[in-house]
């Protein structure tokens, strides 16, 4: 539950939003998160979504999180609108408009891809991002650079292998296996322009908004190359065919992009060895089995 004192200083900062003063009338508390807490707040004037946790546990995660959505808002996606950043004694918070769910419409999933396609054409010069952020509640490095596999291997692969082997998670035998994958990345991955990525786009960061539309939530936003987007929504049983194939429409990926998926989607793996155990590590070993 929320103490009394966060909520009045969330209640001070709604004010501070506008000349027109709300009144507080219900908060209720959301479950779901594994990461922070979250809640509704009620006023006589609107309603506001607001996250929180230890402000020094998860040093810039809210600032960053607030940078990604802004980012994502320059599409057409509909992502939540954040409000503001702020922090009341030990807590760090971060309150967005409040977004109400409907049923899908029925065409939910092409209007997920063609929206999707949109923001991967959002470019940069370079991949990377201006600033570190999170992908749950690791950090996630961030720099700018103008080679893909090199970022892809020093700031996403050999980032979250370092957490495994120091952890015990992982062992020497895994390393090797790893140190072989990556002399031969470039002859395995495409090149393509930096798009710029939701980076943690698996089902449970999409909703569906108040009129059936969808919704993006909880980014991890960089510029990379778009089929590590893609291979991540395979993750957790995928999305639905038809996402696949108006995607394919709008954007075609380059020819042997399937075999491509599970060497994307060693980053996501070795991310949820790091936060949940070794559940995972049977899913990796079969991945990079081909590279011993």
């Amino acid at each position: 539950m929320i103490s009394e004192s966060l909520l009045t200083d969330i209640m001070h900062s709604i004010n501070g939003l506008s000349s027109q003063r709300e009144q507080f009338m219900d908060f209720q508390s959301i479950g779901g998160g594994c990461i922070n807490h979250t809640g509704k707040i009620t006023t006589d004037k609107n309603n506001y979504f607001v996250k929180w946790n230890d402000r020094n546990t998860y040093p810039g995660m809210f600032e960053a999180e607030k940078e990604g959505l802004e980012a994502l808002r320059e599409s057409k996606m509909s992502l939540p609108q954040p409000l503001l950043c702020g922090n009341s004694c030990n807590y760090s918070f971060l309150l967005m408009e409040w977004i109400d769910s409907a049923d899908r419409k029925a065409n939910y999933w092409n209007l997920l891809a063609v929206q999707l396609a949109e923001i991967h054409r959002l470019t940069h010069t370079e991949y990377g991002w201006k600033s570190s952020n999170y992908i749950g509640s690791l950090a996630q490095e961030n720099i700018f650079t103008n080679d893909w596999i090199e970022f892809f291997i020093h700031f996403r692969l050999e980032k979250q292998l370092k957490i495994a082997l120091d952890s015990g998670k992982l062992g020497s035998r895994h390393n090797k296996i790893f140190s072989n994958l990556f002399k031969i990345l470039p002859q395995l991955l495409p090149v393509e322009p930096p798009s710029m990525l939701h980076g943690d786009l698996w089902s449970g960061n999409v909703m569906v908004g108040e009129t059936g539309n969808p919704v993006l939530i909880d980014p991890a936003v960089y510029y990379g190359n778009r089929e590590i987007e893609i291979s991540f929504t395979y993750m957790f049983g995928g999305f639905h065919r038809e996402f696949y194939e108006t995607y394919d429409a709008c954007w075609p990926l380059q020819p042997g992009f399937s075999e491509r998926v599970s060497i994307y989607n060693l980053y996501p793996l070795l991310v949820h060895i790091n936060l949940f155990g070794g559940g995972y590590i049977h899913q990796l070993e079969s991945s990079i089995s081909d590279y011993s």
